[in-house]
């Protein structure tokens, strides 16, 4: 069995990347991304809605365009995976004018009827792949459908500095349209693609993804008194499953609010 193993993961090594297989259905879509001096087009923008345990609707915005003068803020927002406190999920928002959010999530694209694995992804078992949607679809989808705890942190950065990331991740998701790249467990997961975008060294928090909140609150790019204050008040989840119930027009402005409240922004 080892044998096999070994030899199926050393002919996913030698395989070059696919951009067309029988994906998932979340990841099936490969956003474009167009971008000029002042902003930039995302098509499509996620925008599902969610259950617990299932998606209710597969809905889909089929262009959003975006200044880079109106960008105002960048969130953190950290997913734990169940069973593991060193393992999360890591995503941003990106907050605009008149609280509009768009959210990134870069994620191991599996195909249909593939489950993700830590040590799969290791060997070119997964393509990569940036999903741009809204904070409604990428939030509710973990703490409602998946019943996973979410925290969303304010990232302490300039707006020199923010407009720079998301232009980083405009640029490697464009990449990403026409030159598919393959995920990797340890130097291409959901994290370090933010943190090589926004020119970080590297660090074990890269990989021990679970404590990527903690080593961002000694750079000092997670503000607060103490980590275990700024942890509590970023702890969103029974907000977010309470404002699933509300219209989703007004999900960023609520959500937002509520985020300024805490963090007294």
């Amino acid at each position: 069995m080892a044998a096999i193993l070994v030899l199926g993961a050393g002919a996913n090594m030698l395989s070059p990347p696919q951009m067309n297989r029988d994906w998932y259905p979340y990841l099936s879509h490969t956003p474009q991304v167009e971008i000029t001096d002042e902003g930039f087009t995302v098509s499509p923008v996620s925008d599902w809605s969610y259950a617990f345990d299932r998606e209710t609707e597969t809905t889909y915005l089929d262009s959003a365009s975006y200044n880079f003068d109106q960008l105002r803020r960048v969130w953190f927002m950290l997913e734990p995976q169940p069973g593991s406190q060193l393992a999360a999920h890591t995503l941003l928002l990106f907050e605009f004018d008149d609280d509009q959010i768009l959210g990134l999530t870069i994620e191991a694209r599996r195909e249909q009827g593939e489950e993700y694995s830590a040590v799969r992804g290791q060997f070119n078992a997964f393509e990569l792949i940036y999903i741009w949607a809204t904070a409604r679809d990428l939030l509710i989808r973990r703490a409602v459908m998946l019943d996973h705890e979410v925290f969303v942190y304010p990232v302490d950065i300039t707006e020199a500095q923010s407009r720079t990331l998301l232009a980083h991740l405009l640029e490697r998701s464009q990449s990403l349209s026409h030159t598919p790249r393959y995920y990797n467990t340890i130097v291409s997961n959901c994290t370090n693609e933010l943190a090589k975008a926004a020119g970080f060294h590297w660090a074990p928090a890269y990989v021990l993804t679970g404590r990527s909140d903690e080593y961002l609150y000694r750079r000092g790019i997670i503000p607060g008194a103490d980590f275990a204050e700024a942890h509590r008040l970023s702890d969103m989840t029974e907000f977010i499953k309470a404002l699933n119930q509300a219209p989703p027009a007004s999900f960023d402005r609520e959500l937002l609010a509520e985020l300024r409240r805490r963090n007294g922004i």
